[in-house]
């Protein structure tokens, strides 16, 4: 599994054995809170918890009832093909369930704790139960070649039909000579409901490329050398190069084409294969510092060299060939940095995205109190606080620690492109080392950005539609902004009867601009415009108010506060729980139309 799995202990009575298991799978153990004495991690709702790791992909072993874990999961079932597992165990440790997540792990996880543990193994898989094995979820270093015909193959065995073993038999199942065929073979082959076909991963496909040569170029080249050496692509464990091409589009959609991790080396690291390389250039040494990037590539992965350098006018290949699958890859991944908004804070509004994309950093970068509203979502992960006003300190470490080869998420709150570190990521990849930039590998990183819920977005629910109509949002943070510069954008906003959305209203040292923006507000709006006022959304400690425009007090504003400031449109509507702030669209012209009759009258 690539994400490590968590165990809940929920109580006391069972706490021993989610350490035992815990032990067992190399995982974590998160508590619940007051009824757990030791755990990496506490949590105050075992629903919302479990259904948070397993929104996130992380694989579930509740050492509790089953129910608790279907109750906390099955509002947001979906695909059981990216699900997790979901694992539980009872207390006392003598029954192990796989509720989900099957042939994704969770029948190998349940065997595996039930034979540490000497318990039981509910196993209820069909094709588990029947054959033992469960056909579309080969051995680590196999693939299935026609996945969509499993289910129909096993089918077509559990009905008595039998099997037969053509090559290498990776499940250990007898070979009664049956109807269905399981093939393991390197080379291409057809395949059908009547005859699954396995390709065993055993080469390393090494390329090199010009630069921003044209994808189709490198992926046609390599159909070409596979086709002729009669090798399938499902064959290939991963795609190798020099560390320059990490960013070169051509070699990551090719690993993305094939479905296999892209690995890299340094030209030092390629260089030490020299004397194996079939064709050695001294041109390729000039330019880059190695000798042969295609051959010395596949080479640095293992196995001996099947496919000398092919190539054309603008890209090569060569393949390596292992004796065995390749599983424990050389060489290091192309660094990733996933710039994550985590919205105001509380887990519920944090999107599923988010989730997975922190599940499966390495390690975290942020400002610490919003690495610490991730909870128990952070335990067990490396983790970098920087203080507020280290904005630039923390975007440039965690693009250098991608750079190494890491997968770092940067937590941001909000929306990371809102206000947040979005901008500063991109200025900073901008920017050439002696412009004052990032390194030229950190250029080279995978940066990946994701949607959060913004404070705008959070304080406009509360209120109920302020943003039914046309909106802007303005910060009134001069550190950054000449404050003139701020001045004309409210003159704008006002004379456009925008609805504003102001972001860091007040600080403790800047008082002023939120004052001097109710009084240019007040020029083109009318007194009783209404004010919302919202601060620590999302959080237990969410406090919301309304006021009229023209008794907008600076000192009830903090910086943890939104102003949502209402056009002269913006009205409020009286409800049993409270006023609630909306703007009008247009709609009502068409209700008072309509309630006029045909004739207007």
């Amino acid at each position: 599994m690539a994400v490590r799995p968590v165990v809940l202990a929920l109580s006391a009575s069972g706490e021993a054995v989610a350490h035992r298991v815990a032990a067992l799978i190399g995982a974590d153990v998160h508590g619940r809170e007051g009824r757990v004495a030791d755990a990496a991690a506490f949590f105050p709702n075992a629903l919302d918890h479990a259904r948070d790791l397993f929104a996130a992909g992380v694989p579930v072993v509740g050492v509790c009832a089953s129910g608790i874990l279907i109750r906390a999961v099955a509002p947001i079932l979906s695909d059981k093909r990216t699900e997790p597992a979901v694992v539980s165990v009872s207390d006392d440790g003598a029954v192990v369930v796989p509720l989900l997540g099957g042939h994704r792990g969770a029948n190998r996880l349940a065997v595996q704790i039930a034979e540490g543990l000497g318990a039981v193994a509910a196993v209820t898989t069909a094709g588990d139960v029947a054959m033992g094995a469960a056909l579309d979820a080969p051995p680590e270093g196999y693939r299935l070649a026609n996945p969509e015909d499993a289910k129909g193959a096993m089918v077509m065995m559990l009905s008595g039909a039998g099997m037969r073993i053509e090559g290498e038999n990776i499940f250990g199942l007898e070979d009664t000579g049956g109807a269905v065929a399981l093939c393991v073979s390197e080379e291409l082959q057809h395949g059908s409901e009547a005859r699954l076909v396995y390709h065993p991963q055993r080469f390393a496909l090494g390329v090199g490329c010009a630069r921003d040569a044209e994808p189709e170029v490198l992926w046609d080249l390599v159909q070409e050398t596979l086709a002729e050496a009669g090798i399938a692509a499902g064959a290939v464990a991963c795609v190798a190069t020099i560390d320059l091409k990490a960013d070169e589009p051509a070699v990551n959609q090719l690993a993305a084409r094939l479905g296999v991790p892209l690995r890299l080396f340094t030209a030092e690291e390629l260089e030490a294969q020299a004397a194996r390389l079939a064709t050695p250039s001294e041109v390729v040494f000039a330019e880059v510092g190695c000798h042969g990037v295609s051959e010395g590539a596949a080479l640095a992965m293992g196995g001996d060299l099947v496919i000398p350098k092919r190539k054309n006018a603008v890209a090569t290949c060569a393949l390596t060939r292992s004796d065995a699958p390749l599983v424990s890859l050389k060489g290091r991944a192309r660094g990733r940095l996933s710039v994550v908004g985590i919205g105001p804070g509380q887990a519920s509004w944090r999107t599923p995205e988010a989730s997975r994309l922190i599940a499966d950093a390495e390690e975290l970068v942020g400002y610490g109190l919003y690495i610490d509203l991730l909870g128990p979502l952070a335990a067990g992960k490396a983790r970098s606080d920087f203080p507020l006003g280290g904005e630039e300190a923390r975007c440039r470490y965690a693009l250098e620690r991608a750079a190494e080869g890491r997968n770092v998420a940067l937590i941001c709150s909000g929306d990371a492109g809102i206000y947040a570190m979005g901008a500063l990521v991109f200025e900073l990849l901008s920017r050439t080392p002696d412009a004052m930039g990032v390194s030229d590998a950190a250029r080279r990183v995978d940066v990946v950005c994701t949607p959060g819920v913004s404070a705008l977005q959070g304080a406009a629910a509360r209120a109920g539609a302020p943003l039914g109509h046309d909106f802007c949002t303005i910060s009134l943070s001069d550190l950054l902004t000449p404050r003139d510069d701020i001045i004309r954008r409210l003159h704008a906003a006002a004379e456009g009867d925008f609805v504003i959305a102001f972001y860091n209203p007040v600080s403790k040292t800047r008082r002023t601009l939120l004052a001097e923006a109710r009084e240019i507000l007040l020029k083109h709006r009318p007194a009783d415009t209404p004010v919302m006022l919202a601060s620590n959304l999302g959080r237990p400690e969410e406090h919301i108010r309304y006021r009229r425009l023209d008794a907008l007090e600076v000192d009830e504003v903090d910086m943890l506060t939104v102003v949502l400031v209402g056009s002269s449109n913006s009205r409020l509507a009286a409800l049993g729980e409270g006023p609630r702030m909306f703007t009008p669209r247009g709609y009502a012209r068409k209700i008072d139309g309509d309630l006029a009759g045909p004739a207007g009258v």
